[in-house]
C-alpha cells in the first residue's frame, strides 16, 4: 500500500543492497520509496530445537527505503523462458474443455502482470501472449480448476499448488510438441522442488491425462 500511494508506477522494487548484489546501481539523486520492514531477531529460547537455533522471529516494523527498478541502471534483469511451438488447434480443443467444465473463459488486462489467474468458475487470460504461451498458460490454470477447487484449495499451501498445476501444463505442452522452457523457473519461483513434485506425481498425472483425453476427443 506505501509503494502504491507513493509510485503508482513502480513495477519492480528492492533495496540498494539487493539492487546491487543483481548487478544494478542506484541512479544518483533517485527517490526511495518508503516502506515498512519487519525486524527480525534470532531466537533465545532454551527449548528451541537444534534446527531453530539460526531461525529469527518478526519482533516489529522500521522504516526502509526501496527504489524502483527505473531507477537503477545496470546489468538486465533475468528473464523467464516462454513456451516456443505451434499449438494448432489444440487451443480451440482445450476452450472447449473448459467450457464443457462449466468454467468462463476471459481475458483480462487486469490481471497484469500474471499471464494466467483461476478463481472458482472462471479463468482469465492477459491478452497478446504468444499462441504457445497462451495454451501453456490456460492448460495451468485449467489443471488449478481440475485439482484445486473447494476444500483443497485452502487446505494446501500455494507452492504445491502451483507445482502442481506447472508440472500438469509442462506433461500437457509436451505431449502437443511444445517446449514449456520456462516451466522450472516457474517452480522454483515458489520454491517447489523434487520433492513437492514427487509427492503430487499421482494428481499431476491425473489431471495431465484428463486434459490430454479433451485434445484428442476423449472425455
Amino acid at each position: 500500500m506505501l509503494i502504491a500511494s507513493q509510485r503508482p508506477d513502480a513495477t519492480r522494487v528492492a533495496g540498494y543492497q539487493t539492487w546491487k548484489r543483481l548487478g544494478r546501481f542506484v541512479k544518483k539523486g533517485a527517490k526511495g520509496i518508503l516502506i515498512l520492514a519487519p525486524v527480525l531477531l534470532k531466537k533465545t529460547t532454551e527449548d528451541v530445537s537444534r534446527e531453530e537455533e539460526s531461525a529469527r522471529v518478526p519482533a516489529g516494523f522500521r522504516a526502509a527505503y526501496v527504489f524502483d527498478i527505473s531507477d537503477t541502471d545496470g546489468e538486465p534483469l533475468p528473464q523467464l523462458s516462454t513456451t516456443q511451438g505451434d499449438p494448432a488447434g489444440n487451443t480451440e480443443q482445450l476452450k472447449q474443455f473448459v467450457a464443457s467444465r462449466g468454467t468462463k473463459l476471459e481475458y483480462s488486462d487486469e490481471i497484469f502482470p500474471a499471464l494466467g489467474e483461476y478463481s472458482p468458475g472462471k479463468i482469465a487470460l492477459l491478452p497478446g501472449q504468444s499462441p504457445a504461451q497462451e495454451f501453456c498458460t490456460l492448460a495451468h490454470e485449467v489443471a488449478h480448476s481440475i485439482l484445486h477447487k473447494h476444500g483443497r484449495r485452502v487446505e494446501i499451501p500455494k507452492r504445491v499448488r502451483e507445482t502442481e498445476a506447472e508440472a500438469v501444463a509442462y506433461v500437457v505442452c509436451d505431449a502437443i510438441g511444445l517446449k514449456a522452457q520456462g516451466s522450472a523457473d516457474y517452480i522454483h519461483l515458489y520454491t517447489g522442488d523434487k520433492g513437492t513434485l514427487t509427492e503430487s506425481l499421482e494428481r499431476v498425472l491425473s489431471a495431465s491425462t484428463k486434459i490430454l483425453a479433451a485434445l484428442t476427443g476423449g472425455v
